[in-house]
């Protein structure tokens, strides 16, 4: 594809999400004139002062996390599909979710073992997302052992999942010896959400992400090497562990940060990277990369969108959206475009 037609559908994108960050915010059980929007958002007044606090307060918070979740779960599964050369890799693949998931299991569903100013403590916002982070930190400290160890990448790949099934494992026998009260809230966080966000959350989840997106920049040569196999990037004299060591810290920081303040969410990250390269015909990274972001955004924003069921008072579980949009577009893809599973 002519690198013309590759800016026009950058700028389309770049339009796109545009519209669908402005149709996120408009779009709910209240609905806002795009109007009243932009005059909030540009230094001014909405028509009614219950519109301005619902901006400020509620949606461009969402939205904001939104784009960030959608932009570092993409960018994870872009790094972990070319790295392991698995087109169904994701960033959950090394088991940080599942680790983000335990910690966060240990708190609700083992509440009651601990003691009450522990309980209490962790039981909060804060504390939730500080065990989630030490859950994801102590995978990722035992996959960087073990990759420094293993010289096959597909064996790291092994590894990742079965932490993942060990940390599954534990939580199915928490699930068993917990009330319905502490399973049910359990399940609600499984279910993610991008809302009831502080704006104190959104800095530090977008501080976690620069650092997690400028690290999966660094990687953009390296990848395009890896595409051809190891030896051939060894050849390139790309320093194959280095750059597999950098992907894994990226992806760590990126999912690991993002499941903590967000919950897991599925298929985003296994998902975009593939409709990227449908959309623009290449395996290059140096297009694949900006194209994933904003997509990541995209399609995360339109998801949410679907989510706030516009006109209802109800909210559907963004994972649920995401796992019915992304199934049939990953067995689609499977299907009838095998040729961009690269």
């Amino acid at each position: 594809m002519s690198t013309k037609k590759n800016n026009i559908i950058f700028i389309g994108l770049l339009v796109f999400l545009a519209v669908c960050f402005l149709l996120n915010i408009s779009l709910g059980s209240v609905k806002i004139p795009v109007d009243d929007i932009v005059s909030s958002l540009s230094g001014g007044q909405a028509t009614k002062n219950s519109w301005e606090i619902i901006i400020w307060n509620y949606r461009l918070p969402k939205a904001i996390t939104a784009i960030l979740v959608g932009m570092g779960l993409s960018i994870s599964g872009l790094l972990m599909q070319t790295l392991f050369r698995n087109p169904l890799a994701g960033p959950d693949v090394l088991g940080l979710s599942s680790g983000a998931s335990l910690g966060v299991a240990f708190v609700i569903l083992g509440a009651g073992f601990m003691p009450s100013f522990l309980s209490e403590f962790f039981l909060s916002a804060y504390g939730m997302v500080l065990a989630s982070i030490l859950g994801s930190s102590l995978v990722l400290l035992a996959v960087l052992v073990v990759s420094q160890k293993l010289r096959d990448t597909m064996a790291i790949l092994i590894v990742g999942l079965m932490f993942g099934s060990f940390a599954n494992a534990i939580i199915g026998v928490l699930t068993y010896f917990s009330s319905a009260e502490e399973l049910q809230k359990f399940t609600f966080w499984s279910l993610g959400s991008l809302g009831n966000q502080s704006w104190n959350n959104i800095l530090i989840l977008g501080i976690t992400c620069f650092i997690g997106l400028f690290l999966s920049a660094i990687c953009i040569k390296p990848l395009n090497a890896l595409l051809l196999g190891e030896r051939y990037a060894k050849s390139l004299g790309i320093n194959f562990n280095k750059t597999r060591l950098l992907i894994i810290i990226a992806t760590s920081i990126l999912a690991g940060s993002i499941t903590a303040f967000a919950g897991p969410i599925a298929f985003i990250g296994l998902a975009v990277p593939h409709i990227a390269k449908m959309i623009f015909q290449t395996s290059s990274h140096y297009i694949l990369f900006w194209s994933t972001l904003l997509l990541g955004a995209i399609v995360l924003l339109i998801c949410d969108t679907i989510a706030q069921m516009p006109g209802s008072d109800f909210t559907l579980p963004i994972n649920a959206i995401t796992s019915i949009i992304g199934a049939p577009i990953v067995v689609y893809l499977l299907v009838r475009k095998r040729k961009f599973m690269v």
